[in-house]
């Protein structure tokens, strides 16, 4: 998936060619952007009106698709959760055919029971959540495929840690798992644009931190594909990584700190 622009606030390149930009420009006058030009403040993102989630998680071989990132599913096929939409009482989701973005894929609105089919593979959307949409394949073969497990538990840092990063295998999802602090425990991902790495082939980026609105950027990747993109979070939050869901804890220019919570239905 493409990185997408960032509505508040900018990654570390970013900021230092505005930073450099600014020096350039000093001594000009107000009218090319001195001191009287005015630049205002940034406007805070919406808050998502909820519910956090609609519908059920099944208790295993669920595909949980990452806002903001892409899946790859069996048959060579894949999906994106491309956006969301909650009005308070309903939610509803935006799912785009691919792992990775490309001008003219087919987008579904969805709600819980819908049934899409990705590259001849039919699915059943089961859950809505601001975080994540969760997909169970309508065929045994397709179930059995994402659950098989990989030759080796130990990533290879390419498109070759597929079968680490688009399964349903316990065992996978366990060695994952084991990556991060245990419940209740905090991971802090470092607001300088280095990259965390994790056993299975996962790396998480924070991709911005806008103190003026409060809001973050959070970028993950897997085996070549950008699997989840939370634009906007804010403490209180709900994100995942992996299958291990953690509530955005504090926010500060220096990190983002998450705590880990327990269980996954929601």
């Amino acid at each position: 998936m493409t990185r997408r622009t960032r509505k508040h606030g900018y990654g570390t390149a970013a900021a230092a060619a505005l930073a450099l930009l600014s020096l350039a420009g000093c001594g000009s006058s107000p009218e090319a952007g001195g001191e009287g030009g005015g630049g205002g403040e940034a406007t805070p993102a919406a808050r998502d009106k909820g519910p956090a989630c609609v519908g059920e998680a099944p208790g295993e071989g669920g595909v949980h698709v990452l806002r903001g990132g892409g899946f790859k599913l069996p048959g060579g096929g894949g999906v994106q959760y491309a956006g969301a939409s909650a009005d308070g009482t309903t939610r509803t989701a935006t799912l785009r055919d691919g792992a990775t973005y490309a001008s003219g894929q087919e987008q579904w609105k969805v709600t819980p029971g819908a049934k899409v089919t990705v590259s001849g593979h039919g699915y059943t959307v089961r859950q809505l959540c601001a975080h994540r949409v969760v997909l169970e394949p309508r065929a045994a073969e397709d179930r059995a495929a994402l659950a098989a497990g990989p030759k080796s538990l130990e990533p290879r840092q390419g498109a070759a840690d597929a079968p680490l990063c688009f399964t349903t295998n316990p065992t996978v999802l366990a060695a994952a798992a084991k990556g991060f602090p245990p419940e209740g425990e905090t991971l802090s991902l470092l607001g300088n644009g280095g990259v965390r790495r994790f056993p299975t082939g996962l790396s998480v980026t924070v991709a911005y931190v806008h103190k003026e609105t409060g809001t973050a950027g959070l970028d993950a990747n897997c085996a070549g594909v950008q699997v989840a993109g939370y634009e906007d979070v804010r403490p209180g939050d709900t994100v995942e990584f992996a299958g291990v869901r953690f509530e955005v804890s504090a926010l500060t220019p220096q990190a983002v700190r998450l705590t880990r919570l327990g269980g996954g239905k929601s």
